[in-house]
């Protein structure tokens, strides 16, 4: 699998931060989290406007090497065809939920919908859902993996690490 520039979609929670950060570890990638292009605040409240989103995640992706995380389809989808990969982590709703409630200290409002947000991905409209994630991933033409659960996940970067240490030693 060419990981040179990788995209990684998923619903929130379903673990794209945790593999982008240790892929571009591994590989020495440079990391663009999509959640820092779309949201104009650290609150998650004010979305950044479109064009200048896109502006910024099109720049990001015109490198030669990069791993590019997010939720986003809308975003993603422009960025499609600089990819050299995909990875689609399609998380049940239940573990992201218990994800974001595992990391998060506290139940603000920012929590509360982020947990509503993540719960609805298989039943949401609009290019941030399942449906719209399934259509990105079947329409890749390049080298692609869906990742269904934590485990899936562990032993995807597992493998990738390994094969990284041969080539190293070869």
């Amino acid at each position: 699998m060419d990981l040179t520039r990788t995209l990684i979609i998923g619903n929130s929670g379903s673990g794209k931060s945790w593999l982008a950060q240790r892929l571009c570890e591994h590989l020495q990638l440079p990391r663009t989290d999509l959640d820092l292009i779309h949201w104009l605040s650290d609150e998650h409240s004010i979305p950044r406007p479109r064009g200048e989103a896109l502006g910024m995640a099109r720049v990001a992706a015109s490198e030669e090497r990069w791993v590019i995380e997010g939720v986003y389809g809308w975003i993603i989808s422009e960025l499609l065809h600089r990819a050299t990969a995909l990875i689609w982590l399609s998380v049940d709703d239940e573990e992201c939920v218990a994800n974001i409630r595992q990391r998060e200290e506290n139940d603000d409002e920012r929590v509360m919908a982020m947990l509503e947000w993540a719960g609805s991905y298989r039943m949401r409209a609009g290019s941030s859902g399942f449906a719209a994630h399934r259509r990105l991933f079947e329409g890749f033409g390049d080298s692609k993996i869906r990742l269904k659960d934590r485990t899936e996940i562990t032993r995807f970067i597992s493998a990738m690490s390994a094969a990284i240490r041969q080539a190293q030693q070869n």
